[in-house]
């Protein structure tokens, strides 16, 4: 825990109690934020200068074998398993529509400005916001610090939240079903709002980006928001490179790492060429 850089620790585990009947969950994604301070006033140029910050001194350049490192690392995998097979890649195979459930307008626009951005960074995922649940594969339930406990209990029952709640005390979190093709089916994301801008905007990317699939948080990757100790409040450029690659229609759900491995110098060196002209990158 480092507050004062405002920093977080993340921790990743999956869920054995499906939050309704005849619904199997998949993997369950947390963020137990430490105190992290308010950085709600906005800067002059309409960005918070916690994020601001971060950018100036983001790394953007990677070699071929960081960014597959990072990959492997977080498309495979969960950091807690307890129930499913998480050796093989998880994704959406289809239109990924977002709803969110909350009566406070400033959040709902500012996550709306976080999928519309995702959409605009990930070439191959048709991702958007829906005006209805019954339209939505990823539903976000913005709540109140203190309704968080009782937001659990209704998702993963009084037993599974009592456990995440003394373990970790999170903020927010993110998990998701697939079906036996590891195709997942629908994505449910859990977001306080009265945290703060940073820690609101630094959760929403996080959690939505990993109920996309890259479920596995690794402290081994230093340059990823999927890592406890790395806070970032914006989609960075070797996040990225991880979504994109996960997203290329040549990787396929319920591939294997070596099934990957053979495809993958072909499309990363696409992904390259995307992610580079959408950051206007000088490499």
């Amino acid at each position: 825990m480092r507050a004062r850089r405002m920093r977080q620790r993340r921790v990743t585990m999956s869920a054995m109690n499906p939050p309704a009947p005849g619904l199997r969950i998949a993997l369950l994604a947390l963020a137990a934020l430490t105190s992290v301070p308010d950085t709600a006033t906005m800067a002059a140029a309409g960005e918070l200068p916690a994020v601001a910050s971060r950018q100036r001194v983001e790394r953007k350049s990677f070699t071929d074998s960081e960014i597959v490192e990072g990959f492997l690392k977080t498309a495979f995998g969960a950091e807690y398993h307890l129930a499913g097979r998480v050796d093989r890649i998880r994704k959406f195979d289809g239109p990924v529509r977002v709803f969110a459930e909350s009566d406070r307008a400033d959040r709902k626009t500012q996550l709306a400005k976080v999928v519309a951005d995702i959409g605009a960074r990930v070439q191959h995922l048709d991702i958007a916001m829906t005006d209805t649940s019954e339209a939505a594969n990823v539903r976000v339930k913005l709540v109140r610090d203190r309704d968080l406990y009782r937001t659990l209990t209704s998702f993963y029952g009084a037993e599974k939240a009592r456990e995440i709640r003394t373990s970790l005390d999170p903020q927010c979190l993110s998990g998701f079903r697939k079906n036996d093709n590891f195709e997942i089916e629908h994505s449910d994301v859990i977001l306080t709002v009265d945290n703060g801008d940073f820690v609101f905007l630094d959760c929403a990317y996080e959690e939505l980006l990993q109920s996309l699939g890259p479920i596995n948080d690794t402290t081994s990757v230093p340059w990823t928001m999927f890592n406890d100790n790395v806070s970032m409040g914006y989609f960075d450029v070797y996040d990225q490179y991880i979504l994109n690659l996960l997203y290329d229609p040549r990787i396929k759900p319920g591939m294997t790492v070596p099934e990957v491995k053979a495809v993958l110098p072909a499309v990363l060196a696409d992904v390259r060429a995307w992610v580079k002209r959408v950051n206007d990158l000088k490499e």
